[in-house]
């Protein structure tokens, strides 16, 4: 696994096949490094990252249920998700 330096921190990345992986921990620590759980757990949140991981899905996962991701995409975003 290769580091590049982000903002004086290590953030780690690696290569498959023809594919980059940035490490997702790495980058909330930039963000914050006492809570980088909290950090992703607000990302993944996000209406814009749910339907990021939608699209992913649909691309990559021949069995993605799209009804019932639905039904998560809607809720996405408000006070109760």
């Amino acid at each position: 696994m290769k580091k590049m330096i982000v903002d004086d921190m290590a953030v780690a990345f690696t290569k498959r096949n023809q594919d980059d992986f940035i490490s997702l921990t790495d980058m909330a620590k930039c963000k914050n490094a006492e809570a980088t759980g909290l950090v992703i757990s607000h990302w993944l949140s996000t209406r814009y990252a749910i339907e990021f991981l939608g699209i992913w899905e649909t691309i990559n996962n021949p069995d993605f249920n799209v009804t019932e991701f639905s039904n998560i995409r809607i809720d996405s975003g408000s006070h109760a998700f």
